[in-house]
């Protein structure tokens, strides 16, 4: 079978390696931060599209991440959730699902960075600029931003699962926890220099804008604050940036884990956990750390939870 072209539709997936015993408490954890998630990154985006005070560039750009994050989480949990109490053996997919699963992964991960860049771009021009904010960030400016990153993250990934799909396959078995671009290309006994070429090549282009821009962003804002005289400002703008420095961060952390995994033949299995980060922690921690950090949106939730126990009351 490995040495023949295979044809049908229907791949074999191994999942999450999950005993009978623990079945039960991996779908109870599974549901909650599937849960967490969804409510708190969907939350925050009718939060800010309802309430005018926080139409602001800042938070605008911030629902990118979340409407981002709730795509990414709902590209992954749900197909884990399905297979907790199916068999190893009896785990398959369709190749088309497959397909789409890995493009949403990687759009999800693309998407991520670019979005964050903008992000830091904002913080950039409010700290560096603040004259000019209002003239630079507008309306416009927030859409065209927005749409870029989610467009440059879409024609990415395109390429990329393009190259995949074109292969003819041999193999049928997915060994990692969700489709991804390596997995789909691994069921090709063909040349795979291209798609190895372009997706180290995209991989080092996305990463390493979003590395630069960010780095170069607070260089220049750190610069800023530390020749500036006005203590409230700065203070202001290091817990801002603070901000979105911790969910950088957060994201590279559950980036490079997996890979750096996946490099050591016994931890294959606490690899495929970590493949799955990704796509689970920053989008749990990411609306927690905004909502916590950001004091005008703080005051916001504490506001509607109060209203809701007034009426309940």
């Amino acid at each position: 079978m490995e040495n023949e072209t295979f044809s049908a539709d229907i791949l074999s997936i191994e999942g999450l390696k999950v005993t009978p015993q623990s079945s039960i408490p991996a779908f109870v954890l599974l549901v909650f931060i599937y849960t967490l998630i969804m409510v708190s990154n969907i939350g925050l985006v009718v939060l800010i599209t309802v309430e005018r005070s926080l139409h602001q560039p800042m938070y605008l750009l911030f629902c990118n991440m979340s409407i981002n994050d709730a795509f990414g989480a709902t590209a992954i949990i749900p197909r884990l959730l399905s297979d907790v109490f199916t068999p190893v053996t009896e785990r398959y997919i369709h190749y088309i699902d497959c397909v789409v699963q890995a493009f949403c992964a990687h759009f999800h991960a693309g998407t991520s960075h670019t979005v964050l860049m903008i992000m830091a771009f904002d913080r950039y021009v409010a700290i560096c600029n603040p004259l000019r904010y209002v003239t630079i960030m507008t309306s416009r400016m927030v859409v065209k931003l927005s749409v870029g990153a989610w467009v440059a993250a879409f024609i990415s990934v395109a390429i990329l699962l393009g190259l995949a799909i074109r292969l003819s396959r041999c193999r049928r078995v997915i060994i990692n926890p969700f489709c991804d671009n390596a997995s789909l290309f691994k069921l090709s006994c063909q040349n795979l220099l291209i798609n190895h070429i372009y997706g180290l090549g995209s991989a080092v282009v996305i990463l390493g804008s979003s590395l630069g821009s960010v780095t170069l962003t607070y260089l220049r804002i750190g610069v800023v604050c530390l020749s500036s005289k006005n203590k409230v400002l700065n203070n202001k703008a290091l817990q801002t940036c603070a901000t979105h420095l911790a969910v950088y961060i957060i994201m590279l952390v559950s980036s490079f884990t997996p890979m750096i995994m996946h490099r050591h033949p016994e931890w294959a299995d606490s690899g495929k956990v970590a493949s799955v980060m990704f796509h689970v922690v920053p989008p749990a921690l990411n609306p927690i750390i905004y909502g916590l950090q950001c004091k005008d949106l703080r005051q916001k939730i504490v506001s509607v939870f109060h209203k809701r126990k007034v009426m309940d009351g």
